[in-house]
């Protein structure tokens, strides 16, 4: 792996960790939905203007289907199922359900791209959602049917970013990252307008919400999908989804900075953990 993509996976891992501090002050003002939302129609329309200025059409004849799909796999679906579990869980549980999206992504690659499933990469990815499980810190949660359900969200909704990153790896010769950000965008935003216009908001908008809703949707959506799509193209799916082993521990440091969080013994010991499955799955040994 180069050191050009590794430094812009840790990138994307520091905006994404800090789009939870934008989520906790705009979702009790506009809600979960509205939230989305807001989010990816506003990206959609950064990233339209990005296209006109660089002269490249979205070519929604040919690629209109691909967007969907991506689009409903990779924001409209999993975004609204992790707001659902946030009601009953946690945060720690879905940060770890998140966790397991690379493991889904490294099972789908095995079955539609053919790639190698080592013992090495598997150890990775698990060692991986170990660390991530002691930076969150879990707390207590009552297992029940609605937790059970909560949990089974999650997963589905980090089965559905692995689908959305494998069937973006298989189109990433013929669809440019920026057109695949742009369309997927555009795609989820239609598709989540109906669920969000059931929920109006109640509550006054303030100069700040709008503040962070620029944030959250220009840098954090945005300027975070164009690396995404980019980052799978070249290094493959599997180690682009290593990116949520990384996002709790940006989010964790964006705390500790702006929050004045504590930092514990099992933080820094998940750091760790997470760096070594991030070597292990990122530097393969090579052949001699």
């Amino acid at each position: 792996m180069r050191i050009s993509d590794l430094l812009r996976l840790l990138l994307l891992a520091a905006i994404w960790g800090a789009s939870f501090l934008f989520m906790r002050i705009l979702a009790p003002v506009l809600g979960a939905l509205w939230t989305t939302e807001i989010r990816v129609a506003l990206a959609f329309c950064a990233l339209t203007a990005f296209l006109y200025l660089t002269r490249r059409t979205l070519a929604l004849r040919a690629n209109g289907r691909h967007y969907l799909v991506i689009g409903l796999f990779n924001s409209a679906l999993p975004f609204p199922l992790f707001a659902y579990a946030a009601l009953t869980l946690p945060a720690g549980y879905s940060a770890i359900m998140n966790a397991t999206t690379p493991l889904w992504g490294a099972l789908l690659a095995v079955l539609a791209l053919k790639e190698r499933l080592t013992l090495r990469k598997i150890g990775g990815l698990l060692l991986g959602i170990g660390g991530v499980a002691l930076l969150v810190r879990l707390g207590p949660a009552h297992m029940n049917m609605q937790s059970a359900l909560a949990i089974a969200a999650c997963l589905l909704a980090a089965l559905s970013y692995a689908i959305a990153g494998i069937y973006s790896r298989k189109k990433s010769g013929a669809i440019a990252a920026p057109l695949m950000a742009t369309g997927s965008q555009g795609a989820a935003a239609l598709l989540l307008l109906p669920l969000a216009l059931c929920q109006p908001v109640t509550t006054s908008v303030t100069p700040l919400v709008v503040a962070v809703a620029l944030a959250l949707a220009l840098l954090c959506t945005a300027l975070a999908y164009l690396l995404f799509f980019r980052l799978i193209a070249d290094v493959g799916a599997t180690r682009a989804l290593t990116v949520t082993f990384l996002i709790p521990l940006f989010a964790l440091l964006w705390g500790t900075l702006f929050l004045h969080e504590a930092i514990t013994p099992s933080m820094l010991a998940g750091c760790a953990l997470v760096v070594l499955a991030m070597w292990l799955v990122l530097f393969q040994r090579k052949a001699p």
